[in-house]
């Protein structure tokens, strides 16, 4: 096993020393190459511990992806999932979304909140689709962001899930990480995004989209983080701030139904 192989398989406990780079990063004094190492490094650390990250959206094809994600704003994955199978079953094209009733519609997406505007979002797109673009989800971004309701965090979903092309989504949780881990002070998700697409691979944009979302959601949570129970411990330097370092009120924290290898990693 290569030694870079081995630091990843390494548990990193919340006694360990942090790195010299969190420090640094801590006090502003981190240099931009320094930044990038350690941004890289976190995303490799982030691939242990979130082996099976993913979009959390259910979706067949593209035209679902899109309309499942301008459900999830303001609204939970569980939530929207729990309406999509009735919705994608009753208007499985463009065009059903093109001709559709409002009322009939806002019914199918209540629970989801905001319904009478995401249901206007939804018929004013299906009609877009068909009359610009053949009834399918475009691949281009500028297209993507054409669409009623598609802004850069949809579009960069559709085309990292559906097309297998890179792109940063920058939802609260990756822009409260982003935050938290020093990885870019920039605060607008326009700037977070380009911030952090200079320091992390092209190739791996998605992926490590879906391991911040995973993490937090599951560890670095908004109100209180799980910092004590936090495998990248060592390199954020926000460790104690966002959370509890005691390893056992920390555990308490750590959600989802990879808790128990979430915690041997942390050495908890």
């Amino acid at each position: 096993m290569s030694q870079s192989e081995g630091s990843l398989t390494r548990r990193t406990t919340p006694a360990d020393r942090p790195r010299i780079g969190s420090h640094l990063a801590a006090k502003g004094k981190e240099t931009y190459l320094g930044r990038k190492r350690r941004a890289r490094r976190i995303n490799r650390t982030l691939a242990v511990g979130h082996p099976d990250a993913h979009c959390e959206l259910d979706f067949s094809n593209p035209l679902e992806l899109t309309v499942a994600t301008v459900l999830s704003a303001q609204c939970t994955d569980v939530r929207v999932n729990q309406v999509t199978p009735a919705l994608f079953a009753r208007f499985p094209t463009a065009d059903a979304y093109a001709t559709a009733r409002q009322a009939e519609l806002e019914e199918y997406i209540r629970p989801t909140g905001f319904y009478r505007a995401k249901a206007r979002n939804l018929i004013a797109m299906g009609q877009r689709l068909v009359t610009d673009f053949g009834g399918e989800i475009p691949r281009e971004l500028d297209d993507l962001v054409s669409l009623p309701g598609v802004g850069r965090k949809t579009a960069h979903v559709v085309r990292g899930n559906a097309f297998d092309i890179p792109g940063l989504t920058v939802d609260t949780h990756f822009g409260r990480l982003v935050s938290r881990l020093m990885l870019s002070d920039q605060t607008d998700p326009v700037k977070v995004e380009f911030a952090i697409a200079d320091l992390i691979e092209k190739p791996e944009w998605t992926m490590f989209s879906h391991r911040m979302i995973f993490h937090g959601r599951r560890v670095c949570h908004s109100r209180k983080a799980a910092c004590g129970a936090c495998f990248l411990a060592a390199d954020c330097p926000s460790f104690g701030v966002a959370g509890p370092v005691d390893p056992m009120t920390a555990a308490e924290l750590v959600k989802g139904d990879t808790r128990e290898h979430l915690l041997d990693l942390a050495g908890v």
